[in-house]
C-alpha cells in the first residue's frame, strides 16, 4: 500500500478515471509512461520514480484477466527478464523470434483441459468387487 501523499500525486497525474481504474484493478494507484501494447490489447507501463521491482505494470484489456494472456517478449520484460522492451528490441523488428511460440497458449488450470496425470504402474492396492456365486 502506497502513502496518502503518493496516491495524491498519482490522482492527480493520472485523472479521476484512471485513478479509479486501477484501485479497482491493479489495487493500488500508479503513473507511468506507456511503453507499448501488444496484440491483445494489453497497455505495458514503467516509471522509473517507484521502488524496485514496481516500476513495469500492466493494465489488461479483458476484465478476467490471466497472465498468460500476456505475449512471451513482453512477459520477459515485465519480469525484468530483458532491459528493452518489444517496441525498441532489435530483434522484433524483421518479426518473431525463432523460439517465440506461433499462437497463444491460455492457461487451462482448473479446467477440462488442464494437465492429468496418467500412472503406468499397476496399484498395489485393489479396490473390492463383490461377486455373487450362481445358484
Amino acid at each position: 500500500m502506497s502513502s496518502i501523499s503518493r496516491t495524491l500525486r498519482n490522482l492527480r497525474k493520472v485523472g479521476i478515471k484512471d485513478f479509479w481504474h486501477q484501485l479497482n484493478y491493479i489495487g493500488d494507484t500508479k503513473a507511468g509512461v506507456l511503453v507499448g501494447t501488444d496484440k491483445f490489447g494489453n497497455k505495458f507501463f514503467e516509471d522509473k520514480d517507484e521502488l524496485p521491482l514496481r516500476t513495469r505494470w500492466v493494465d489488461f484489456a479483458k476484465h478476467d484477466f490471466d497472465s498468460a494472456q500476456i505475449e512471451p517478449l513482453w512477459h520477459a520484460w515485465i519480469a525484468y527478464t530483458v532491459d528493452t522492451p518489444p517496441t525498441q528490441d532489435p530483434i522484433m523488428e524483421t518479426g518473431k523470434r525463432a523460439w517465440s511460440p506461433k499462437d497463444q497458449v491460455p492457461n487451462r488450470t482448473a479446467t477440462l483441459g488442464s494437465y492429468k496425470t496418467y500412472s503406468t504402474t499397476k496399484p498395489k492396492i485393489n479396490a473390492w468387487e463383490p461377486f455373487a456365486a450362481p445358484r
